[in-house]
């Protein structure tokens, strides 16, 4: 293997080894996301395991991409990142805040 493409390819593959009998549609979907399925890249600012902060700096920097552009669409794969990093007790508990107007971070209005 050669290029960067094949190592992941190769990776993906030793995780999904057993064999799938007939999927339906939604299933097949499902799959496919989940293969597709990444988490955020390495972020050198955050160096070590405790990824608190670097969870904290993904959510609002996925606000002040709202607040800048108004376009949740545009902003969508900064949400993903920040979702994929963060606890999803703490994401939900910052959208709670960010509609009562309580929230500490980047307000968007």
């Amino acid at each position: 293997m050669t290029g960067h493409a094949d190592i992941d390819t190769y990776k993906l593959n030793k995780i999904f080894t057993a064999p799938v009998g007939d999927l339906t549609a939604e299933q097949q979907e499902l799959l496919n996301e989940v293969k597709a399925s990444r988490t955020t890249p390495r972020d050198p600012r955050f160096p070590t395991t405790n990824q608190s902060n670097h969870c904290w700096n993904r959510y609002n920097e996925w606000l002040v991409c709202l607040k800048s552009t108004n376009d949740e669409e545009g902003c969508k794969a900064m949400r993903f990142q920040a979702l994929k990093i963060c606890p999803t007790i703490w994401t939900d508990k910052w959208d709670e805040e960010r509609g009562e107007g309580t929230f500490a971070g980047i307000k968007t209005e």
